[in-house]
Order: C-alpha cells, then sequence, then structure tokens
C-alpha cells in the first residue's frame, strides 16, 4: 500500500462525521467564509477582490459538496449535480 493509501485507510472513518458536521453547521460555517472574505478585502482594500470572493465560492462549493455527500446514494458525491464550469467556458467537444 502506498502512503496514499494508507491515509485513505485512517481517514475512512472520520468522514461520515465530518459530512454530518457540514449537515449540521453549514449555514454557520458559510457565514463565517463570508465573513472572512469581507475582512480580508478591506484589509486589502479590494485589490484582491475578484481572487477572494473566487476562493470563498470554491469553498463554499466544497462546504455543499460534503454535506451533501451521503445524498448521492453513492457515497461518492456523484449525486445528479453537473460538474461546475467558470462562466464563458465552451462546453467539452464530443
Amino acid at each position: 500500500m502506498g502512503l496514499l493509501d494508507n491515509l485513505k485507510a485512517k481517514l475512512g472513518p472520520a468522514k461520515g462525521k465530518v459530512s454530518g458536521l457540514a449537515q449540521q453547521h453549514g449555514g454557520k460555517v458559510q457565514h463565517g467564509l463570508d465573513k472572512a472574505a469581507k475582512v480580508v478585502d478591506k484589509k486589502t482594500k479590494g485589490k484582491y477582490h475578484e481572487k477572494i470572493q473566487t476562493g470563498t465560492g470554491k469553498a463554499k462549493d466544497a462546504m455543499d459538496r460534503l454535506a451533501h455527500k451521503d445524498e448521492g446514494g453513492t457515497g461518492t458525491g456523484g449525486g445528479t449535480n453537473p460538474p461546475s464550469t467558470p462562466p464563458g467556458t465552451p462546453p467539452p467537444a464530443s
């Protein structure tokens, strides 16, 4: 077994607990992300506004995936949501 396999095996039992906590406290976490983003944006005087918004959005998406992981049926987070692509990105060629 490789290093990543060992790590996955050790963290496996924690996945359910993390998912449950994300479901329970997702709103609080997202509120905290918004609050932190606002503070950082203010401290940097808006210089990194777009990057802060992008990072906050990605963190919120990750929280949503964690919170809805058990609802997908497969337990892999596959669900019915299509993969997100940035606006203006052309669809993949067939």
